[in-house]
């Protein structure tokens, strides 16, 4: 089956069906190709229905999990929004098909330089990889109109929730177990104040940092 088919048939049966209606994540889901963001021997498996290892003992999460995240961060065309963790470029990609703009930070420098030669084969031009730590975010250009996070955090970075513009979502998976992880959903109502909604359990490779 040509990968088309299969990116349709993803969008059918693995997220429809389990309840994503985000118009906004299910069209970019299908469009963009998720094979091109695979290892070549992992190719044939882009499309199904499980997470699968990248460079660096790194993974490309579960389809429906990375449709849940994006759908509750509640995503608009004029948003600009953070990424930490962006491993092998997919969701920061699918999020630059989405919003105004995205900043993606990756620790692994060798994961930064795929996805920049990533994203330029795409054309996609309004995404900036860059190489740092994730857990100080990106103050410089914050506050962000949605901050996701792709890796496990032990716990929330105050440094990210405080880069949320008011009204804004963060969404991260939490917890130093693997067995044990809860993904977050943190919305910032006022200057000091944040209302945080469980998800569900996942199962993410810890954020990496300095």
């Amino acid at each position: 089956m040509e990968f088309d088919q299969q990116r349709q048939l993803m969008v059918e049966r693995q997220l429809k069906k389990r309840g994503i209606c985000n118009q906004f994540v299910l069209e970019a889901m299908r469009l963009l190709p998720r094979e091109f963001f695979v290892p070549a021997k992992f190719q044939d498996d882009a499309y199904s229905d499980c997470a699968l290892p990248i460079e660096e003992g790194q993974s490309i999460s579960q389809p429906i999990v990375v449709a849940k995240m994006l759908e509750a961060l509640n995503l608009r065309p004029e948003m600009k929004v953070l990424e930490i963790g962006c491993g092998s470029g997919y969701a920061a990609a699918l999020l630059a098909s989405i919003v105004h703009y995205v900043y993606a930070i990756e620790i692994q420098e060798s994961l930064v330089n795929l996805c920049k030669e990533r994203i330029q084969q795409i054309g996609i031009n309004n995404l900036e990889i860059i190489h740092g730590d994730g857990s100080f975010g990106l103050s410089k250009t914050a506050p962000y109109d949605a901050i996701l996070v792709s890796a496990a955090a032990e716990h929330i970075p105050e440094n990210l929730k405080n880069q949320l513009a008011i009204g804004a979502n963060l969404v991260i998976p939490v917890g130093a177990n693997p067995d044990q992880q809860e993904l977050l959903l943190i919305n910032r109502i006022s200057d000091k104040d944040y209302v945080t909604n469980k998800l569900g359990d996942v199962r993410f490779v810890p954020l990496v940092s300095h």
